[in-house]
């Protein structure tokens, strides 16, 4: 019984920056592993990023290390992505997701019991 609402995504340069946010509510966020997939078209979804329910521990995808920062506030019940140095291959619907049961970081999409609608980013070059 959660509920998650993207926002943020647009059209950037390659080499540009955006920051994407995910609202939640219907549960206590603190109590939510959050992670962000995302799917290009006739891609399958992937994982990207993932944040403990505290805050204090993160996991991202090889293709994103070092230019993305997944990061959280739960006063605020929202869960953002940061992606710095972006390039065309970034380019994808990028989903929000949360986990209510599992302990540790997943990046497997059936580890994750609430997704998102969904937001566009569009790389160009």
């Amino acid at each position: 019984q959660v509920q998650l609402v993207e926002s943020g995504g647009g059209l950037v340069q390659a080499g540009g920056s955006l920051r994407l946010s995910c609202a939640a509510s219907g549960r206590t966020f603190s109590s939510l592993a959050m992670g962000w997939f995302r799917q290009a078209p006739g891609k399958e979804r992937e994982f990207v990023a993932a944040i403990s329910r505290s805050g204090s521990s993160t996991y991202y995808a090889y293709s994103v290390n070092d230019r993305f920062t997944i990061s959280r506030d739960n006063a605020k019940n929202t869960v953002y992505l940061q992606m710095n140095s972006l390039i065309p291959e970034d380019t994808a619907v990028y989903y929000c997701a949360a986990d209510s049961s599992r302990g540790e970081l997943g990046s497997q999409r059936y580890e994750y019991d609430y997704w998102g609608q969904g937001t566009q980013v569009t790389v160009s070059a």
